[in-house]
């Protein structure tokens, strides 16, 4: 439920009503704003309904969050969530792009990697130190080794570092050496990772499941905001569906269609989107045109040798003259980079 207070509401009304609303064993939220308080009650709707919430003085209007997705919606919180990653904020006026190899190789491939998405003007700092790879013979990363490079080669060029973990007995290493906590695709839905994802309070970039309806995503989202992680960054990479030209299809339609009904932060990853190198270019300008508020791209300074993800990594020139094509669609679309 969502309780807006009166203007004129004694100043204690808030803590007041929210009081009753916890002691109900309902989950109180406070939302002050500039010109109206607003408060949030989570819970068996029951239960909201024996309060009479309406009827108190202070309240000015009661109304249901129609949507299942609470604490992600727009109902509850009408404005963008900036979501700050290593200082670098991301959900703002300004475009992010996170860019680096798929995984860690060894800190000379990570750090030329790297070095040529900063200079062509990526803000963070992407790869993978634990790999899911569909088959079991693929390389599945360095593991903390890969960490301490990632972590080395972020600090030594200034960029904050987002990398995936893929099981909860890895959370705590890898929410020590990362800015960001990436949860990929294939974990979408693994919700005791979610759960505890949630609970260390470190920016999340959510990936889009591969068969996960926007729904189900949202509601992965809705995991991490009510273990207490509002730091969430929302990554549509692409879903799999009858087509097999491309590795998989990216849908676009996704971003306008969760900005509507999301506060968080939404980026686009073209990369998997598509998994064809030739591609990801002209995906990534749509995706900035579809009103993402970043891109996620894959940077190999040799995709031929890359050990993953080879062939949807573009090449150090590639990804400098992507960034001067996005420049000016991003100020034609009131944005800047």
């Amino acid at each position: 439920m969502i309780i807006v207070l009166k203007p004129d509401a004694p100043a204690d009304s808030a803590e007041r009503l929210l009081a009753r609303i916890e002691g109900a064993g309902l989950k109180p939220l406070h939302m002050p704003g500039s010109e109206r308080v607003v408060l949030g009650a989570l819970g068996d709707e029951r239960v909201l309904a024996e309060l009479a919430l309406d009827s108190d003085p202070a309240v000015e209007s009661v109304k249901a969050i129609l949507a299942p997705y609470k604490l992600v919606s727009r109902e509850l919180h009408p404005h963008d969530t900036v979501v700050e990653v290593g200082g670098v904020p991301v959900g703002g006026d300004r475009l992010v792009v996170i860019a680096g190899p798929c995984a860690v190789e060894d800190r000379d491939q990570l750090y030329e990697s790297a070095l040529a998405a900063k200079n062509a003007g990526a803000t963070l700092l992407r790869a993978g130190a634990y790999k899911p790879r569909t088959s079991p013979y693929g390389f599945s990363g360095h593991g903390p080794a890969g960490l301490s490079i990632l972590r080395e080669v972020g600090d030594e060029l200034g960029l904050p570092v987002v990398t995936e973990v893929m099981d909860t007995a890895d959370l705590e290493v890898v929410a020590a050496q990362a800015d960001a906590l990436q949860v990929g695709a294939r974990n979408m839905q693994n919700f005791a990772l979610l759960r505890a994802v949630g609970q260390t309070r470190r920016p999340v970039v959510l990936k889009r499941g591969l068969s996960a309806t926007i729904q189900e995503w949202l509601l992965a989202a809705e995991y991490l905001l009510s273990a207490g992680n509002d730091q969430v960054i929302l990554c549509e990479r692409g879903i799999r569906t009858f087509e097999t030209a491309t590795r998989n299809t990216l849908d676009l339609n996704a971003v306008p269609y969760v900005k509507a009904r999301t506060h968080l932060p939404v980026i686009v990853d073209p990369s998997h989107g598509t998994g064809m190198r030739e591609l990801v270019p002209a995906m990534a300008l749509a995706g900035v045109a579809a009103g993402a508020d970043g891109l996620m791209i894959e940077v190999h300074r040799d995709p031929a040798k890359a050990l993953s993800d080879g062939a949807q990594s573009l090449y150090p020139e590639q990804f400098a003259d992507l960034m001067g094509r996005l420049r000016p669609l991003a100020a034609a679309v009131g944005r800047s980079l």
